[in-house]
């Protein structure tokens, strides 16, 4: 068939598929490798950006280390604030064990003590008691400053104060819920 076909007309059809070659080409290659160079010119800023956070991030390196050791360091001395005990019934039992002898300190009777249920925090368990205390207003006063300085880290939850004889006001009972904390073992290095 192309035997039939003059010299110039074969010429016009070498050059017609030589174009659409060549247009194709253009289109399936040498476009696309322009659209994603330009998306890739697009993205250079922002990459730029964020490898100048990274320089910045590196370059305090030192700097966040020193405050690791630091948080690292408080974490540390507030833990050693926590309840020994690793369980919710020990660490009651010595919870009780201090606020007595805090209560004694202060020159206050202890009356009676109760465990609450243990309250859940996350990584810590909240302890709370409940412990009924007799004196004069001023050794409940001593007691409650013993409290907020005690060794171990202990939350005032509730207090109830009333007279215990109406006639002679001079000794108060007082109902103290008070909780310790333990942490509960979750806490993830």
């Amino acid at each position: 068939m192309i035997a039939r076909v003059s010299r110039r007309e074969q010429l016009m059809i070498v050059a017609a598929v030589l174009i659409a070659l060549l247009t194709l080409g253009w289109d399936m290659g040498v476009r696309r490798i322009l659209d994603g160079n330009r998306a890739v010119a697009e993205l250079l800023p922002a990459r730029a950006q964020v490898l100048e956070a990274r320089r910045q991030l590196v370059a305090r390196k030192q700097t966040i280390l020193r405050e690791r050791q630091t948080v690292d360091a408080r974490l540390e001395a507030l833990a050693a604030r926590l309840l020994t005990a690793a369980t919710a019934p020990i660490a009651a039992s010595e919870l009780q064990r201090t606020v007595k002898e805090l209560a004694a300190q202060a020159g206050t009777e202890v009356r009676s003590e109760r465990i609450l249920p243990a309250v859940e925090r996350g990584d810590l368990l909240e302890v709370p008691i409940e412990i009924a205390v007799s004196g004069e207003t001023r050794h409940l006063a001593d007691l409650l400053a013993r409290l907020a300085s005690a060794p171990k880290l202990l939350v005032l939850q509730e207090v109830k104060v009333r007279v215990v004889n109406v006639s002679q006001p001079r000794d108060l009972l007082a109902t103290l819920t008070i909780s310790g904390f333990i942490l509960t073992g979750k806490t993830k290095a």
